[in-house]
């Protein structure tokens, strides 16, 4: 092998012109695979029997042009060097802000099932602001933490103003009412305040006020104290709050360990509430049996743990955190989806990303995917002196000894 072959590749490994992470890209693909076909599976029998969507595939044509702008999405997104994000983090922040206040406040706001979370602009599809703050959040704050520095640790310049910037999101997404957004938003920001390096006083703290918060979320409002008592004996209102959890559980005993076949599910014939959205799991527990949910939970493990192995290699903070919140947040949705369906936890309507029908869901999680394989390529490389800071410090000094090492071999 050739000196200047060896510094070829050598420049492209060292410049964020590595490749992608295709592993993590083939994941991404077999979730999607399999959740179209789900999709299809379990929309076909509202589709044809209602008069206003006119076709079987009504769903499913929705969702694969969701696909196809999503993948062109993460495809852009991942040649855009990660570093670019960072001056529009704060008008990123400002524009969230005001979606979700227009949302919940103004007439352009659109309720459905109780909730008011989806933004209606004319002929345009309606679109969940809840679902992109998800992804400005973290982009905000991996940029504000990276920034810290040990400021950090001080209870006035760290522990405060990321209470105040988490508070207001959550609350405003609370509000909607999106107790199951809310959650996953907070989880991931806390994540990443952890791995920022805050103080762990200020950090327990936190945590216990958060929980106490949570706790007081759940039982003052009449709906949630229900939900709780549902999944605590949902046969005391089989017909009523215990519905949902009584027919999950049916669907996922009555696929066994093989699974009654693709399409041959019983539930998503008007027995399973949003089959084809947050309860999209429990027909792949039908269909695909045992095998199949946990393939499935193997699945978001791999993409859990490419998602974690770009973080470790990320070339500075700023990578790390980014692609540690893109990681935590698509792993603790899904893992929250599963949890409710398999009544580990109360009932709260989530998607399950990548798999289950829904066009913001969609969208924004290919973006992030995106941004994340962009990171991937940056692994222990070269960064622009102006992005240059204390967590790309090893990073640099890494590429200076094999620079070093380079040039004694020429």
């Amino acid at each position: 092998m050739s000196m200047r072959f060896l510094s070829k590749a050598y420049k492209n490994q060292f410049q964020g012109k590595g490749h992608p992470d295709y592993a993590l890209m083939g994941i991404i693909a077999i979730l999607l695979v399999l959740g179209v076909d789900m999709v299809y599976s379990a929309s076909f029998v509202i589709a044809h029997n209602s008069p206003l969507y006119h076709s079987d595939t009504y769903f499913l044509v929705r969702q694969m042009l969701w696909v196809g702008i999503g993948v062109v999405t993460m495809l852009v997104l991942m040649q855009v060097d990660y570093h670019k994000y960072q001056r529009f983090t704060v008008p990123g922040m400002v524009v969230i802000i005001l979606l979700l206040f227009v949302v919940i406040a103004t007439r352009l706001g659109h309720s459905a099932y109780g909730a008011q979370r989806w933004l209606s602009l004319g002929p345009l599809p309606a679109i969940q602001p809840s679902e992109f703050a998800k992804l400005v959040l973290i982009l905000y704050l991996s940029n504000w933490l990276s920034r810290r520095g040990e400021r950090l640790k001080d209870l006035s310049n760290g522990t405060i103003p990321f209470a105040i910037m988490l508070g207001l999101i959550t609350g405003l997404v609370l509000m909607q009412p999106d107790l199951g957004s809310a959650f996953v938003i907070a989880l991931s920001a806390v994540c990443l305040f952890f791995i920022a390096g805050a103080d762990l006083k200020h950090f327990i703290a936190g945590g216990i006020a958060g929980t106490i918060a949570l706790v007081m979320l759940a039982l003052t409002e009449a709906y949630r104290s229900q939900r709780i008592a549902a999944f605590l004996d949902p046969e005391q209102d089989p017909l009523g709050v215990g519905w949902h959890i009584i027919q999950s559980n049916i669907a996922l005993g009555s696929g066994g360990i093989f699974g009654l076949g693709l399409g041959a599910s019983r539930q998503k014939f008007y027995y399973l509430p949003s089959a084809h959205t947050d309860a999209i799991f429990a027909v792949i527990g039908e269909e695909l049996g045992l095998l199949g949910t946990m393939a499935v939970i193997g699945l978001f493990a791999l993409l859990a743990y490419r998602g974690y192995k770009a973080t470790m290699k990320a070339p500075d903070s700023f990578g790390m955190l980014l692609a540690a919140g893109i990681t935590s947040w698509i792993t603790f949705q899904a893992l929250l989806n599963i949890a409710v369906v398999t009544s580990t936890v109360p009932f709260t309507g989530i998607t399950l990303p990548f798999v289950s029908y829904g066009g913001s869901s969609m969208l924004v999680s290919f973006a992030a995917i995106g941004i994340l394989l962009n990171v991937s390529r940056h692994q222990v490389g070269f960064v622009p002196e102006k992005n240059r800071n204390k967590g790309a410090e090893p990073a640099i000094k890494s590429v200076r000894a094999r620079s070093a090492h380079l040039s004694q071999a020429e």
